[in-house]
This record gives C-alpha cells, sequence and structure tokens, in this order.
C-alpha cells in the first residue's frame, strides 16, 4: 500500500534538511551531552556507558528529526541544544580540569 501524498514532505530540501538532521544533528546532540557529562562527572565511567547509551539516545533523535514539519527548525533547535552542551561541557573543564 503507498503512502498517502499529504503526509509526505513535498520540497526535496526539506527532506534533505530532514535526512540531515536527524543523521548528522542528532549524532552531534548525543555526542555533545555524553561530553557534557564526563566534565562534570567520573569520565571513564561514562565514556564507557556511552559506547551503548549514544547509539540509544542517537536512535531517539533521529526519529524526532522526522516527526517535525520543518527540518531547518529540526537543524535550529538541535544546534541550539549542541551549543548549551557546550557551554556546559566547557565550564565543565573549567572547573574539572582532567588531569
Amino acid at each position: 500500500m503507498p503512502a498517502n501524498k499529504k503526509y509526505l514532505t513535498p520540497s526535496p530540501w526539506q527532506r534533505f534538511a530532514k535526512i540531515s538532521a536527524a543523521i548528522l544533528g542528532g549524532l552531534i546532540v548525543a555526542l555533545m551531552f555524553h561530553l557534557a557529562l564526563a566534565s562534570w562527572f567520573d569520565h571513564v565511567t561514562i565514556i564507557i556507558t556511552s559506547t551503548f547509551s549514544v547509539f540509544i539516545l542517537w536512535a531517539i533523535l533521529m526519529v524526532i528529526a522526522f516527526l517535525g514539519k520543518n527540518g531547518w527548525k529540526v537543524w535550529a533547535v538541535y544546534l541550539l541544544i549542541s551549543l548549551v552542551l557546550g557551554v556546559i561541557f566547557y565550564f565543565g573543564n573549567q572547573t574539572n580540569p582532567i588531569v
């Protein structure tokens, strides 16, 4: 049974934005989340745990990227979240430097 045309994204640029946000944006957010955690908590434990939890978080973020109507807004949200997590990572490294 073919998909209903009203649920498909008509613009190829929107499709590109959603696919790239799902793959790249989701991976960036998942990795930045674990880097931010590792800068505040025991980094060895977080890095060992992240081998599985990054994949799970990435898969969830992929699904969320396709739920949005506008792929560019999904990219904006993912980049904003990555920026916030990057700031948390930066201040975590300033207060808890790894020697």
